[in-house]
């Protein structure tokens, strides 16, 4: 007779009842801690609707930018500045240079402390509690700020409550200002938050004609040095070579100056401008009711497990005492 070799069977899969006991004891831990989680649950859902509620609303207004030509001082950049540079003047070749530097600018320390100064804004920005829009005006913190006296308040050691420039220059980069560049097309979009849409508005319009003319001002200042620092060296020089160049850089310095004061918007165009916004951009109410009552969930269920693992490691001491 043939003899077969017996196959042998695969193994079984085997089940494990302490997986399902685990899972039933799971579920009961959770049924008896039920209202654990039912109340810790409730109580952080009413207390994130209560902070939604409470936190005011923001409005934020933008602008959309488009960075100026800067063919004028461009051109004759390029056919004078070697010219130029053997006469000791920098002329700028690239006009993109100007809204790089503009933008950062618009963010530094020097521009905004002038800009809050210029227009008055330190009371708005440090001592206001809300906007009415019925009356269409601020809402003030008496205790900080008398808008009647233009006074400010003193704190319990009488110290004036006025802040210093270092402290609106923060208030205004953390909770107001917004510049951002889109990297394909180079626009730039200056945002500005605020109690007020109407001074998110207003704010937005005052950045982009500030720095506007700031920075005319300064190019304007800069090719004017460079004009008397021309006109110095040409009446130096007795070489007709020399003086041709100088005559040359002076027009092109002077044609700067003319372009500057003839444009309006110097650095930056606008596209889109700042309008009064008609709805609030913060606080996102309904978001924050939604994770704090899941933050209330999630830790009510933690602590109904904690309470279990704590039950079930005394009961063995409890037995064995017994």
């Amino acid at each position: 007779m043939t003899r077969y070799e017996r196959v042998p069977e695969p193994p079984e899969t085997r089940h494990y009842p302490d997986d399902e006991i685990d899972l039933r004891e799971l579920f009961a831990t959770l049924w008896v801690g039920k209202w654990i989680v039912i109340l810790v649950t409730i109580l952080f859902a009413a207390s994130g609707v209560a902070y939604a509620l409470y936190k005011p609303d923001i409005y934020q207004a933008n602008a959309l930018l488009a960075p100026a030509d800067g063919d004028n001082s461009g051109r004759l950049g390029g056919q004078l500045g070697s010219l130029a540079s053997l006469a000791g003047v920098n002329i700028s070749e690239d006009g993109s240079s100007n809204t790089v530097i503009a933008k950062e600018v618009l963010q530094s320390r020097v521009f905004l402390t002038d800009f809050i100064r210029r227009h008055e804004l330190a009371a708005q920005l440090m001592a206001t509690e809300a906007w009415n829009i019925r009356q269409s005006k601020w809402v003030y913190n008496r205790e900080i700020y008398n808008p009647e006296t233009r006074e400010w308040g003193t704190d319990e050691d009488g110290e004036s409550l006025e802040p210093t420039n270092w402290d609106l220059v923060k208030k205004f980069k953390q909770s107001h200002l917004s510049v951002s560049e889109n990297q394909d097309n180079g626009m730039v979009t200056v945002s500005v938050k605020s109690l007020s849409p109407v001074a998110a508005k207003q704010w937005t319009e005052w950045l982009v004609k500030d720095i506007n003319e700031h920075m005319r001002a300064q190019d304007i200042e800069d090719a004017e040095a460079s004009i008397n620092y021309l006109e110095a060296k040409l009446d130096e020089t007795n070489i007709a070579g020399m003086q041709q160049v100088f005559y040359q850089l002076i027009e092109s310095e002077t044609r700067t100056v003319m372009l500057a004061n003839a444009q309006q918007e110097y650095v930056f165009k606008t596209v889109d401008p700042a309008v009064v916004p008609q709805e609030k951009s913060e606080p996102k109410r309904v978001l924050i009711a939604v994770v704090v009552t899941m933050v209330g969930g999630m830790l009510s269920v933690f602590i109904v497990f904690v309470r279990a693992m704590l039950r079930s490691g005394k009961e063995p001491e409890l037995t064995r005492k017994g």
